[in-house]
């Protein structure tokens, strides 16, 4: 017997806030299949705001609220029988977040749940890697995101670890990342991963699908560290005008992507990666997953 139903996650990060509709196909004795219905991606970047001044500005309160209005009819016109909304680290930072996830219910409907890094980290290691990884080899996820980056070791299938740093693109933009968080992270991916006699990349978030996608790799084979490297020397030699109008980047991933190529490069030279997997899931994914998880244990029970 098929059963289908729809869940949506709604993942509000430091850079972009995104809606993520998802298919969940239940058969008889068949593995549950989640196919990618709708996303949404609306570049707020409220991390502009918080990681300099804050808070929120009026101008992004209004714009996160007029976006979340869209996303609740967008969730009703498809019917969405469960959804989630986590915020990630510009709304734990703003000062101001709470009235406004409280104007957003009231308003929208919709009820915010601000998760910290470790939780975010864990959620998106979460997301049914077992499906893109090789049991036998050694991996550190990278997932790269405004306000900051998770990273998990996961070896032989298991995750070992999870740790967030308060690195991210918006941070990095805005030279506000401390040299004792760079050199922190570096001695965290040293100490955690000299054990392992070789291990690979695997990375996530919106810039580096991006240079997945141009790099016109086929699914399941990664990129290189030298490829990684030259790409990110080519985007240099760009004005951050020519990034949109000669390389093809919209206008905010043409200044993030450098930054978060940064963040890959150096967790692969640290590692001593010379590849990255490049799987394209993230919160959103893991939010979905999660839900359903959450759904068939109470089931069960």
């Amino acid at each position: 017997m098929l059963k289908i139903q729809k869940f949506a996650a709604i993942d509000i990060g430091s850079n972009a806030v995104r809606l993520l509709i998802s298919n969940i196909i239940e058969q008889d004795d068949e593995p549950t299949i989640f196919k990618k219905n709708s996303l949404v991606r609306v570049p707020i970047r409220l991390g502009a705001d918080v990681f300099l001044k804050g808070e929120i500005s009026e101008y992004n309160q209004e714009r996160m609220l007029d976006t979340m209005m869209a996303f609740s009819l967008i969730i009703k016109s498809h019917g969405v029988s469960r959804y989630k909304a986590c915020a990630t680290s510009a709304m734990r930072e703003a000062n101001n977040s709470a009235p406004l996830s409280e104007k957003i219910f009231e308003t929208c409907g919709i009820n915010i749940e601000t998760i910290d890094g470790e939780e975010e980290a864990a959620i998106i290691a979460a997301t049914d890697l077992q499906s893109f990884i090789n049991p036998n080899k050694t991996y550190l996820y990278v997932d790269v995101g405004g306000g900051s980056t998770e990273f998990s070791i996961i070896h032989n299938g298991d995750k070992k670890m999870s740790r967030s740093f308060k690195i991210g693109t918006v941070r990095l933009l805005n030279d506000i990342v401390k040299s004792e968080t760079w050199r922190e992270l570096e001695n965290w991916i040293k100490e955690n991963t000299k054990q392992y006699e070789k291990i690979e990349l695997i990375g996530s978030g919106g810039n580096i699908n991006k240079i997945f996608k141009i790099s016109g790799k086929d699914v399941g084979k990664p990129l290189t560290y030298f490829y990684l490297t030259s790409y990110y020397k080519m985007l240099q030699n760009y004005s951050y005008e020519e990034r949109i109008t000669k390389l093809n980047l919209n206008q905010d991933r043409a200044d993030v992507i450098i930054p978060a190529t940064r963040i890959y490069l150096s967790a692969m030279k640290w590692s001593g990666a010379k590849d990255i997997y490049v799987p394209k899931i993230g919160l959103s994914d893991g939010i979905i997953k999660s839900m359903y998880y959450e759904t068939v244990s109470s089931v069960e029970v």
